[in-house]
This record gives C-alpha cells, sequence and structure tokens, in this order.
C-alpha cells in the first residue's frame, strides 16, 4: 500500500511539474495551485520516508537477528540431543544386550 502511495505520488509530482512547463511562470512571491499541491506531495513524502527509518531505526534496536540467531543455536542443540538419545534407543531395542 505505501509503495502504491509512493509511487502514485511520484506520478503526480512528474505530471503536475510537467505541465507547469507549459505555462508561462508565474512572480515568484505568488505560489500557484500546483507549486502548492507539489510542495505537500513532497512534506508527505518526506514524513513517509522519516517514518519508515524511525520503524526501521527501532527495529534495529530490538536485536531481532542476534534473537533469531540464538533462538537457532538453541533449538539446533536441543534437538541433536534428542536425537542422539533416541538413536541410542533405537540402537538398544534392535541390539539388546544380554546381562547373564
Amino acid at each position: 500500500m505505501n509503495k502504491l502511495l509512493a509511487i502514485t505520488a511520484v506520478i503526480a509530482f512528474l505530471a503536475l511539474g510537467a505541465e507547469s512547463f507549459r505555462v508561462p511562470r508565474q512572480v515568484e512571491e505568488e505560489k500557484g495551485t500546483i507549486a502548492t499541491v507539489v510542495d505537500t506531495l513532497k512534506s508527505y513524502y518526506d514524513q513517509s520516508v522519516d517514518t519508515a527509518s524511525g520503524y526501521v531505526e527501532t527495529i534495529k534496536g530490538y536485536k531481532l537477528n542476534e534473537k533469531a540467531k540464538n533462538l537457532y543455536e538453541d533449538t539446533v542443540r536441543a534437538v541433536s540431543t534428542y536425537t542422539g538419545i533416541f538413536n541410542d534407543q533405537l540402537y538398544h531395542i534392535l541390539y539388546p544386550q544380554e546381562s547373564s
């Protein structure tokens, strides 16, 4: 949804920018409707980029990669332990030792 909004904003910005080249330039002090719309779209885009950057920094702050790596290592360690126990039990079922 955010990508669609960003693409729409860029297309509108380009279309409005191309249209503004066809009309004679206005006095610099007076902002036209197109300039106001473009400035508003630019501010919305900048705010969305800043918000996304903030979210990315927040996620990096949670150290999710390190937590996922630790979870994976703990899981592998537990599975290997239980696999070893299962293999040992299976061996003793298939090859029982007589204790006489």
